[in-house]
């Protein structure tokens, strides 16, 4: 593209913002948060399927600003759990009390492992799934997809990242993706494979 152009991320998560802002900016687009539209508040995920509310995301924020909303869905798929936590991995254990001074994503991971304590290494494989959709404020749609293969360990590793990251362990870099540098994560995840695919479709989806 030739000009900024200037766009939402439909997401009140500050890492997602991160991940996402500096790429696009490389594209030569301007990104806002949904910080900057404190009055869209908390939007219902009631899609069945990633792709479903990416969509419902950037529909819902494209109408309220009158830009170009981008918004992912994106979740751990845990194979000897028949594909769960899947849509529901960010309010996966919102049914089990916070302990004193434990955030919602360690929660998580603490049922998480609850539930994968009688299943060995070997049946632990999981994957990361990203969908991304942009949408323009006339309905317009550009969507992609993106799957970071993986295993899931039995105890945290490193401090970085967010969700479910510490026991994601990604098995060619030998490191969970809490371990890795924001670049060897981009490079590697699902939200970085989707949001590649995303860009590599931007210049004829801003010109339609």
């Amino acid at each position: 593209m030739t000009a900024a152009l200037r766009i939402v991320l439909a997401t009140h998560n500050a890492g997602k913002v991160r991940e996402l802002a500096e790429p696009l900016a490389h594209a030569g687009v301007e990104v806002l948060g949904l910080a900057a539209f404190p009055e869209i508040g908390e939007i219902d995920e009631y899609g069945l399927t990633f792709e479903e509310n990416a969509r419902i995301k950037a529909e819902t924020v494209a109408r309220h600003t009158g830009l170009v909303s981008v918004a992912d869905d994106s979740g751990l798929e845990v194979d000897a759990l028949d594909g769960a936590p899947g849509v529901h991995s960010a309010r996966y254990a919102d049914d089990w009390p916070l302990l004193p001074g434990e955030s919602r994503d360690a929660r998580n991971m603490r049922k998480l492992l609850h539930a994968l304590a009688a299943v060995p290494e070997a049946r632990r494989a999981c994957r990361y799934v990203c969908c991304m959709t942009a949408v323009t404020p006339d309905g317009r749609s550009l969507t992609t997809r993106g799957t970071w293969e993986g295993r899931l360990l039995a105890e945290q590793r490193g401090s970085n990242g967010f969700g479910y990251d510490p026991l994601f362990f990604d098995p060619t870099l030998g490191l969970t993706a809490a371990q890795m540098t924001p670049e060897q994560k981009n490079a590697r995840s699902h939200r970085g494979k989707a949001l590649r695919a995303l860009l590599e479709g931007w210049a004829a989806f801003v010109r339609a």
